[in-house]
C-alpha cells in the first residue's frame, strides 16, 4: 500500500503516468496489419522471448529452430509468419503478418516504449530565443542554447546540451547525456543514444617550424538526415568547412567514430569500433563490421561489405563486394592467401629440406 500511494504521488507531479503496459490482440493485428487466428480479446501486458514468455505476454517465432515453444508457452499472443502452419494445437492467440521479426518490432516501438507518450518541459535552462514546438518533451536539466529549435514529437531525455542554433527535427528521441554541438541539424525520426557527441572539433592540425602544432579552427558543421540512429558514445566530427553528412536511414553502433566532413551514404549500417577518417565518403547500403578502419580522403563504393578489423587505405571501387583483412583484399582473396599462409611452417622445413639435400 505505501508504495503504491507514493507512484500515485509521483504520477501526480509530471505531465505522464508510469502505468503497465495493456494491448489487446486486435489492437496488435490491426498496428501491423495482421491476421488473428484465436481469441481477439486476449491481453498482453509484457514483451517476452517465446522460451521465457509468462502469461498475459506476446512474443513471436521466425525462426523454427524455437518452434517447439510454441507448443507449451504460457504467452497470450505470438506473432508468426504468414506461411507458418501450427503442426500442434497452440492456445496463444496467433497473429499472422509478413514477418513477424519485423512486426514485433513494430510491436514493441507502438506498444512498449516507456518515452513514446513523455510531454512536458522539466528543465530551467531554456533560452528565451530556443522553439519548442508541440508534443515535445524536454527533460530535467536540459540545456538548450540560444536560437536552438526541437520540432514536434520530439523527446530530449535529462542531462543533455543542445548548442546554438542546433536543430532537432520531428519525432526524434535523445537520450540522456548526449551533446549536441552549436548549429548542428538533425533530421525526422532520429534516435541519439547516451554519450554521443555530435559536432566536436575535426582533428585537424597544421605542423609548424619548430615541431608544434598549430589547431586548425573548425568552422563546419554537421548534418544528420532523417530516419538515423547513432550508438552510445559515438562521436561525429564537425566539418572543418562544409558539412560532415549522414544521410538518410544509416545506423551506428555504439563507439563509431565519424571524422571531419566524412560523408555516409543512405541505410549504412557500422558496428561498433569502427572509425571511418576525415573526408571519406561511403556510398548508399554499405555494411562496416566492428573495429573496422577507413583511412582519410578514400571512397567507398555502394553495398560494399567490409569485415570486422579490417583496414582500408584505397579506394575500393567495384560495387557489392565482400573485403576482409588489412590491408584489406576482396574475401575470396583473402581465404586463398590464408590458406597458403597457414601452411609456410611446413613450406620452409620443406625448402630447408630440399636446400639441404642440394647442398649434399
Amino acid at each position: 500500500f505505501y508504495f503504491s500511494e507514493i507512484i500515485k504521488l509521483q504520477a501526480k507531479k509530471t505531465k505522464y503516468i508510469c502505468c503497465m503496459f495493456r494491448v489487446s490482440a486486435e489492437e496488435v493485428a490491426l498496428s501491423v496489419q495482421g491476421d488473428i487466428f484465436g481469441e481477439k480479446n486476449a491481453v498482453a501486458t509484457e514483451a517476452s522471448k517465446i522460451e521465457e514468455a509468462k502469461h498475459n505476454s506476446i512474443c513471436f517465432l521466425s525462426n523454427l529452430k524455437y518452434e517447439a515453444f510454441l507448443y507449451k508457452t504460457n504467452a497470450s499472443i505470438v506473432l508468426v509468419n504468414k506461411d507458418f502452419h501450427p503442426k500442434q494445437e497452440v492456445k496463444a492467440t496467433l497473429i499472422k503478418v509478413e514477418s513477424a521479426y519485423l512486426g514485433f518490432a513494430k510491436v514493441l516501438e507502438n506498444f512498449f516504449n516507456p518515452y513514446r507518450n513523455l510531454e512536458g518541459i522539466e528543465s530551467n535552462d531554456v533560452s528565451k530565443t530556443a522553439v519548442i514546438e508541440e508534443n515535445v518533451f524536454i527533460g530535467k536539466n536540459v540545456v538548450l542554447d540560444e536560437g536552438s529549435v526541437v520540432r514536434k514529437g520530439s523527446k530530449v531525455l535529462a542531462n543533455t546540451y543542445i548548442g546554438k542554433g542546433s536543430i532537432i527535427g520531428e519525432n526524434s528521441l535523445i537520450y540522456p547525456g548526449v551533446n549536441v554541438y552549436h548549429n548542428i541539424h538533425i533530421g525526422n525520426n532520429c534516435i541519439i543514444h547516451s554519450g554521443a557527441v555530435i559536432g566536436s572539433d575535426g582533428f585537424g592540425h597544421a605542423p609548424m617550424p619548430n615541431g608544434e602544432y598549430y589547431k586548425i579552427p573548425q568552422v563546419g558543421n554537421v548534418i544528420i538526415e532523417d530516419n538515423v540512429e547513432i550508438g552510445a558514445n559515438s562521436t561525429i566530427d564537425r566539418a572543418t568547412m562544409g558539412s560532415t553528412i549522414i544521410r538518410q536511414g544509416t545506423k551506428l553502433d555504439n563507439l563509431v567514430q565519424v571524422a571531419h566532413n566524412v560523408v555516409l551514404g543512405k541505410n549504412i549500417v557500422i558496428a561498433s569500433q569502427a572509425g571511418i577518417a576525415g573526408s571519406s565518403k561511403i556510398g548508399d547500403n554499405c555494411m562496416i563490421g566492428g573495429q573496422a578502419g577507413v583511412a582519410g580522403h578514400i571512397q567507398i563504393a555502394k553495398g560494399s561489405q567490409l569485415a570486422g578489423q579490417s583496414g582500408f587505405s584505397k579506394d575500393v571501387v567495384e560495387e557489392g563486394k565482400k573485403y576482409f583483412g588489412s590491408p584489406a583484399m576482396p574475401l575470396l582473396d583473402f581465404f586463398k592467401s590464408f590458406a597458403v599462409f597457414k601452411k609456410l611452417p611446413q613450406l620452409e622445413k620443406r625448402l630447408k629440406t630440399l636446400e639441404k639435400n642440394n647442398h649434399e
